[in-house]
């Protein structure tokens, strides 16, 4: 199944809009930040595991990761997709990048 920024967005404003804060959806994102770190150190040794499937684990918390981000987004009326492709665009000038991420998208879109 594909899925799009602007879809994932419209779904939590859906959900979150009109209740939850910037502050609260923060929070939240911070609690997976430190979710994924606990996986990465498991997967490094640093930490004991159960051998649990740290990369099903991993999996799940980046998405956590990126529900709450996103969620910030929606709650605030941000364009995510739009203000990602154009940072990617000012990068890829900055850093010489032989491609931006939008020219990408275009040829992966037409061939």
């Amino acid at each position: 199944m594909k899925l799009s920024i602007e879809d994932l967005q419209a779904y939590l404003f859906d959900h979150y809009g009109g209740w939850a804060t910037e502050q609260s959806m923060f929070m939240k994102l911070v609690e997976e930040i430190g979710e994924v770190a606990e996986v990465l150190n498991k997967r490094a040794g640093r930490k004991a595991t159960d051998e649990e499937d740290l990369q099903e684990q991993l999996g799940a918390e980046l998405a956590d990761m990126i529900h709450y981000i996103v969620a910030i987004a929606a709650i605030n009326d941000i364009n995510l997709a739009r203000i990602i492709v154009e940072k990617d665009r000012k990068a890829s000038v900055k850093y010489k990048h032989k491609t931006n991420f939008e020219t990408f998208l275009f040829t992966q879109n037409h061939t």
